[in-house]
């Protein structure tokens, strides 16, 4: 790795606050990208003011003649253009040579979610009689009373929820943070887990882990995969959807705001979106629940 690459994951890390995963992402993606420039420069060592447009181009063809999908070429491109526009920006390079390269166009995918009884049917699951099934009612009410993402929910510290006043404090992507209301089914069942929380916390939990929200059994910050097994097991049983990750529920959150009349823009602060059109994908599918609802009840239809 050369010492342009390691400044700009350090950047990535010290400046832009990306998470572990995300810099582990942009750096498998550039090592793909420099493999691919040593082969086509047939030298072990590159001068990256010879990349050019045509350059990118065939590392684009070169990705589709290993059969990568759409969407994995357009983040690999995406990672090259920060790349370059960060050497750009701090006189390494004059130009950057992926401005007015193209990303691969990708299929608008609208987001799943539950119904509003399944919802209902899902959170009466738990068996609250039990630790387990108490901390796995919080799960469930906080990813869909709050729509937080499984990286914040996992996150979340004792200091972060205010029973009080009702608010929930989430650090977000880019390290931002922000409040968010914490509705009342989600407050008894923190409440409630809370009762007993302390029974998960042992002498071998690390000091780290001790403030966590949500504990394993053995007395550990919960996993995101830990999250993500609980999350599917409830959906499983409730409904047929393919796909059963905590983000269906940030979708439902989402969806039944909307379909309630919520305003797109409150939805997009609560939702921690940057950009109002991730949000608006949301209003499509509620766009197209009215057009069935029409379709199936006017006459003239």
């Amino acid at each position: 790795m050369d010492d342009h690459l390691r400044s700009y994951l350090r950047h990535l890390q010290k400046e832009r606050q990306y998470s572990p995963h995300t810099i582990a992402s942009y750096e498998d993606d550039l090592s793909q990208f420099s493999g691919f420039l040593e082969r086509h420069y047939q030298s072990a060592s590159v001068d990256l003011s010879n990349v050019d447009q045509l350059t990118i181009r065939l590392f684009l063809g070169d990705l589709l003649d290993h059969q990568l999908s759409k969407k994995s070429i357009a983040r690999k491109l995406s990672a090259v253009r920060s790349y370059f526009k960060y050497l750009v920006r701090n006189k390494h390079l004059e130009r950057n040579p992926v401005v007015n390269v193209v990303s691969p166009r990708l299929p608008k995918k609208l987001p799943v979610f539950l119904g509003e009884s399944s919802v209902d049917t899902m959170m009466a699951l738990p068996d609250v009689a039990t630790i387990g099934g108490l901390r796995d009612k919080l799960i469930l009410e906080l990813l869909y009373g709050t729509g937080i993402r499984l990286g914040e929910l996992i996150q979340l510290d004792l200091g972060d929820i205010d029973v009080r006043h009702g608010t929930l404090k989430v650090l977000g992507k880019g390290r931002k943070h922000r409040i968010v209301p914490l509705g009342k089914k989600a407050k008894d069942a923190y409440i409630a887990w809370c009762s007993r929380r302390g029974e998960m916390v042992t002498t071998s939990t690390p000091p780290k882990d001790v403030p966590a929200v949500l504990l394993t059994g053995h007395g550990r910050r919960m996993y995101a995969k830990g999250v993500y097994l609980i999350v599917k097991k409830y959906i499983s049983l409730v409904s047929d959807l393919e796909q059963r990750s905590p983000h269906v529920l940030r979708h439902t959150f989402a969806t039944h705001l909307l379909n309630r009349g919520a305003d797109v823009r409150a939805v997009k602060e609560l939702l921690g979106h940057e950009s109002l059109s991730t949000t608006q994908l949301y209003t499509h599918v509620t766009v197209d629940r009215l057009k069935r609802i029409y379709n199936q009840a006017h006459p003239k239809s």
